[in-house]
């Protein structure tokens, strides 16, 4: 395909790859409890923004918590503007139960390895990539495009997006919309059709603490006021809890237009039916046809012979757009009368139209580069800063394009062992997120 003014040009694909890996060795772990630190990543990222003329400002809420953003003027000054963000932590990654270290940043045989390589330095180096090529052909977008680089996105987000959407609102004047993670990549189905889902939506955040009390005693005697036990049969209730079926304007879209790529009848009255039909593929839907509520740590007791007055447990929880209420009901009904439930962390669900021109426009730039491709609209079962930025009227998308090769689950890297992304995938996202943020 004959390149277009404007379009991402050599060096642009090789720095996609550099940046990439330089990103990587910058160790931006994120254990929680404000264990991280991103501002060696931020002032990189600033630098680079900087060398190519943009003004990128750096803002923290706590020492080292770093953030940046900078905007880039549009040729068309009564559109709304387009936040294009990604975030530089990283989850913790286990040295040992890697092929290679999490933070070398190697690039081998085409692929480049590291924690963060899908998560999402990938992304934070293509906006660069491609802002930076903008810089040197004089290209400017339709849309003013605000970019920012956040902290803490892989815990509160209150050092990170949280804090600029509450204390830094000014500088996403004008942003209607906005583009992050998780989507626009190749979804292999294994029968040779090659599905690109881009995100319209996210599961809300619903991180519990349970906290059961009783009375606190020997071990060997009766206790019926036992707070483990009552705190295990509460878990026990949960975690076999049947969530009723929920369906979003989204995941509607997200089923009839798959069972179109399949030609098998939509037929909505039966989802789970609908779903073992669509094979593979049902992966992209079917963590999002219900809420979910999954135990994940216990803490109980300090000696073996001691019955202890407390026990807590935490519960990761997510919700659908408009399923608060009843999420809550249901962990009151859950729980009972002896475990006391609070929201540790909470963030709304979100939903984003699936007819809109900038999706249309998102559809066309992955279909340009992928003509065999079948993009769909779907929902994260998940959440990401979009849920923050929503705070300030900002539609969020999920929209880090990439093209993977067969037998690549880009799924199971997030947060995995051997993190790793293809240099063919960066340059594929390279040119696909140029023509989308250059016509959005």
């Amino acid at each position: 395909m004959a390149e277009q003014p404007g379009s991402t040009d050599a060096q642009a694909l090789e720095e996609v790859v550099r940046f990439t890996s330089d990103l990587i060795r910058i160790d931006t772990t994120n254990r929680g409890g404000g264990d991280c630190r991103e501002r060696p990543a931020a002032e990189y990222a600033a630098a680079l923004l900087a060398e190519a003329g943009f003004e990128p400002t750096l803002l923290e809420r706590t020492e080292g918590r770093t953030n940046v953003v900078a905007r880039v003027a549009g040729t068309d000054p009564s559109a709304d503007a387009l936040l294009v963000h990604g975030h530089l932590d990283v989850v913790p990654a286990e040295a040992a139960d890697w092929s290679v270290h999490p933070f070398s940043g190697e690039v081998r045989d085409g692929v480049v390895w590291g924690r963060g390589a899908v998560d999402m330095k990938n992304m934070d180096a293509m906006i660069l990539a491609v802002v930076r090529a903008w810089a040197r052909g004089g290209v400017r977008p339709r849309r003013d495009v605000v970019i920012a680089f956040t902290a803490d996105e892989e815990a509160s987000a209150e050092d990170g997006s949280g804090f600029l959407a509450d204390r830094h609102a000014a500088l996403f004047e004008g942003c209607t919309e906005g583009v992050s993670e998780s989507g626009a990549f190749t979804f292999h189905d294994g029968g040779g059709r090659q599905i690109y889902p881009i995100a319209a939506g996210e599961r809300g955040t619903g991180w519990l603490k349970l906290t059961a009390r009783g009375r606190a005693g020997h071990g060997s005697k009766v206790n019926r006021e036992n707070a483990v036990t009552r705190l295990a049969a509460a878990i026990t209730r949960i975690g076999d809890h049947e969530w009723p079926l929920r369906l979003t304007p989204t995941v509607r879209a997200a089923l009839t237009e798959l069972a179109a790529v399949y030609g098998i009848d939509t037929d909505l009255r039966d989802v789970d039916a609908l779903l073992d039909k669509l094979g593979p593929a049902a992966k992209l839907v079917e963590a999002t046809v219900r809420n979910s509520a999954n135990p994940t740590m216990l803490d109980a007791g300090y000696k073996i012979n001691v019955i202890p007055g407390e026990a807590v447990a935490h519960v990761d929880g997510r919700f659908l757009p408009g399923t608060e209420e009843e999420f809550r009901g249901t962990l009151d009904r859950l729980t009972g009368p002896d475990v006391d439930w609070e929201f540790e962390h909470r963030e709304v669900a979100l939903q984003a139209p699936v007819d809109s021109p900038t999706y249309a426009r998102m559809r066309a730039a992955v279909e340009e580069f992928a003509p065999e491709g079948h993009v769909v609209p779907y929902c994260m079962s998940g959440g990401t800063d979009a849920k923050q930025f929503s705070r300030l009227g900002i539609t969020g998308y999920g929209f880090a394009p990439l093209k993977l090769p067969e037998g690549f689950d880009y799924q199971a890297l997030f947060h995995g062992v051997d993190e790793r992304v293809p240099v063919e995938a960066l340059h594929f996202g390279v040119r696909v997120l140029d023509r989308f943020l250059r016509t959005a």
